[in-house]
């Protein structure tokens, strides 16, 4: 018999199973013989190795695959094997020499390239961190500071990237204008909500309608700590990033090939089969982690109390990348945040499990990918002498969940289509006067 624990973890695996390149890159490869110059590989992201072993395979045998060369950047243990691109690590989230260094050859990669030329892009999430080339006046130690101050502030992922653009040398369409007059061809694994180019690794082969202005009101809002020359630029208007209509981008295109709407289509495919209506709330919700989770929790409780708006058995899929505003000095993550605000608002609520991780195997700065819920999650934890809102408020869950042995482990997934959250309401009483009574 599956138990709601493993009916769970196949509806992850299936998720990220959906956004492998191997299944998603190949169908959006123009035929080499279609280029009469050369082929240039570019990249960054924690997918990238994978897109570019994908469009290895595929392009394997055909006449011109000779001419084909490049050069990808990807995080520390995330390469694939390639022959012809290489592969270069770097960190994530807060970048490092490594990824300065790779966007440097990168660049020089792309330059002197002619009109007959074509520049294929494979680009997913965490591509921000690992093309970290400073703008004029910047450090690479700036870029950290910012990072590090992006990352604790609570601002979304796209006001996180409108800031990064902005004080870049490569995101925000300047990647594409270096490899004018080529053409270029962006192939895009999506991890934001609403799924825009410009957000997705901030960027770079894409025209950026925000402007200096906008990242220094994000600045004020969230109070960030920038460095004097970050700070300098932005408010001087030289950090500007390429615009819509510049000449230098009017060759390039781009090309989602997989996204967190289709990754949790796949998980409810896998729930429907095991016999449990499957609802899928939205593939981009926002918002601090915790809150979130509370909310979820009163729909859930909802369903197993009242069978509204859902009967049971179902199951719950949400997607999007939520926001965690750090305060206490624990071992956590978005996911693991967002499942053990779930936990203490369902309190014990009979008949619920979850599980909420990331789907590129890594939540927050752990190599952990999430965790897992059930009924008797609270009790366990209490008995443990773990105190659950105490937890929650040293933003520690990823040390809770630990604790119980119910984080969820993956290793490198390759791939990235954002956050996968699921609560499985199991089948009881039309109205469990219990949790209706809560």
């Amino acid at each position: 018999m599956v138990t709601p624990a493993d009916l769970l973890r196949r509806m992850f695996d299936a998720a990220i199973a959906s956004a492998q390149p191997a299944l998603c890159v190949p169908r959006f490869l123009p035929d080499l013989s279609s280029v009469t110059g050369r082929v240039v590989v570019i990249g960054a992201g924690k997918a990238s190795a994978a897109m570019a072993q994908a469009l290895e395979q595929h392009w394997r045998g055909q006449p011109g695959l000779e001419r084909v060369s490049g050069l990808v950047v990807t995080r520390y243990g995330y390469a694939a094997p390639c022959e012809r691109i290489e592969i270069v690590e770097a960190a994530h989230p807060v970048p490092d020499a490594a990824g300065e260094a790779a966007v440097r050859r990168m660049l020089e990669t792309v330059s002197g390239l002619r009109a007959d030329d074509l520049v294929l892009c494979l680009i997913s999430g965490g591509g921000s961190a690992l093309l970290p080339l400073p703008s004029a006046g910047l450090t690479l130690s700036d870029l950290q500071h910012v990072n590090r101050a992006l990352l604790a502030s609570g601002a979304t992922i796209g006001e996180m990237n409108t800031v990064r653009r902005h004080l870049s040398a490569i995101n925000g369409g300047r990647l594409a204008a270096a490899c004018h007059p080529a053409r270029v061809l962006t192939l895009l694994i999506s991890d934001v909500p609403g799924d825009r180019p410009i957000d997705i690794a901030s960027g770079p082969t894409v025209a950026d309608p925000t402007t200096c202005a906008d990242a220094l009101a994000i600045v004020r809002r969230w109070r960030l700590d920038l460095p004097d020359a970050a700070r300098r630029l932005l408010e001087s208007g030289e950090g500007e990033s390429v615009k819509p209509g510049d000449p230098r981008l009017a060759r390039g295109s781009a090309h989602i090939v997989a996204a967190p709407q289709l990754a949790l289509e796949a998980a409810a495919a896998v729930a429907r089969a095991a016999g449990y209506a499957a609802h899928i709330l939205g593939d981009a919700i926002e918002g601090e982690a915790r809150d979130v989770g509370t909310v979820l929790a009163g729909i859930a409780r909802q369903v197993a109390g009242r069978g509204q708006p859902f009967s049971p058995p179902c199951v719950l899929l949400s997607g999007g990348e939520t926001t965690v505003t750090l305060r206490g000095a624990g071992s956590g993550g978005r996911n693991v945040e967002c499942l053990l605000a779930a936990a203490i608002a369902l309190d014990g609520c009979a008949r619920v499990h979850g599980l909420a991780g990331d789907t590129d195997g890594v939540d927050g700065a752990e190599e952990i990918a999430g965790a897992v819920i059930a009924p008797d999650t609270l009790a366990r934890a209490w008995a443990l002498g773990l105190k659950p809102a105490d937890e929650l408020a040293n933003n520690n869950g990823h040390g809770f969940f630990q604790a119980l042995g119910d984080s969820v482990l993956t290793g490198p997934t390759r791939t990235n289509v954002n956050d996968f959250r699921a609560l499985l309401i199991e089948a009881g009483a039309e109205v469990d006067a219990e949790a209706a009574a809560r």
